[in-house]
């Protein structure tokens, strides 16, 4: 493995000893069935993105060039970067998003009353 780049993480898969990942299943993933397949082995580069915390493979035939946000000093996910550049777009950062969810949880306005979980439950068989 070459050395990772700043702000890249690793996906390694190997289907050296397996009988790999069925073809459908392997382009729901996003990734070419041919480097899932029995026998295979892939090394690749990932990069998590600042908004969403989606992880993408990075392909390395790629030209066009990566999504940045300045503000959060990261990269962004195609879909992340197209929205970043939408009129009226407010800038927040996936941690951002994650602290105001748990945030929000902690003080219980999130998810169902107490009132209802606590509820008898009826079971019918």
């Amino acid at each position: 493995m070459t050395s990772l780049k700043r702000k890249e993480g690793y996906l390694l898969i190997d289907h050296r000893n397996s009988p790999g990942v069925p073809a459908d299943i392997a382009r729901k993933t996003g990734l070419d069935p041919q480097l899932m397949a029995e026998g295979r082995f892939l090394e690749s580069a990932t990069i998590t993105c600042a908004h969403c915390l989606g992880v993408v493979v990075k392909n390395p035939m790629r030209i066009r060039e990566r999504g940045y946000c300045a503000k959060c000093d990261k990269y962004l996910c195609d879909h992340c970067d197209a929205k970043r550049n939408e009129p009226n777009y407010k800038h927040a950062s996936g941690e951002a998003i994650s602290d105001a969810i748990l945030e929000t949880a902690v003080k219980g306005n999130l998810g169902s009353p107490f009132n209802l979980l606590n509820k008898p439950k009826i079971f019918v068989p």
